[in-house]
């Protein structure tokens, strides 16, 4: 696996061993990226969260894309040591901030985030909770991408739905919350 564009464009990325972290696929991310470049212009000076963040691809993608800051919400110990290795190797210490506990539990970063990435565990039932929760991380005018297996979820108020793209199992909706 690897950053698919921007200043670490072709850097490798690790994941951890076993099948408890499932990275997004390059495909997915890819798709993902193409359609928040095509509604953002640029990810200069965002400010992004990666929660569910297992080896930080879609935080770490973001800030060699540009963004200003990633915080990086995971509870998995080996997935943990992993994204903490993927940021030293990058270089991304000083525009990360790395949460080592359950989305569940984290209060929302200092500052509104301008993107919200969540891919929780496919078939855990997270998704609906994590995206209410994550409401209150996102700025007005913001983003937040979703990625489920299969399953349906209810738009939390203040958001509008505004893609709903399949990559193979991968499906990831984009969101925008009301200015």
């Amino acid at each position: 696996m690897r950053i698919i564009a921007g200043q670490w464009r072709r850097r490798p990325i690790e994941a951890p061993p076993g099948t408890a972290t499932r990275p997004t696929s390059d495909r997915a991310r890819e798709g993902l990226f193409s359609m928040l470049m095509s509604r953002l212009g640029s990810f200069e000076g965002l400010h992004v969260a990666d929660l569910f963040a297992g080896t930080g691809a879609l935080g770490l993608e973001a800030l060699s894309r540009g963004a200003a800051h990633c915080t990086f919400v995971e509870k998995d110990r080996s997935a943990l040591d992993a994204l903490k290795r993927n940021i030293a190797r990058l270089g991304a210490g000083e525009r990360a901030d790395v949460r080592a506990q359950s989305v569940e539990h984290a209060p929302p970063s200092a500052r509104p985030c301008d993107i919200v990435f969540m891919d929780p565990p496919y078939g855990s039932g997270l998704a609906q909770s994590a995206l209410e929760r994550a409401a209150s991380w996102v700025a007005p005018g913001g983003w937040a991408s979703v990625e489920l297996q299969k399953v349906d979820i209810a738009i939390p108020a203040g958001f509008a739905a505004d893609t709903d793209r399949k990559f193979g199992k991968a499906r990831i909706i984009l969101l925008r919350r009301h200015a």
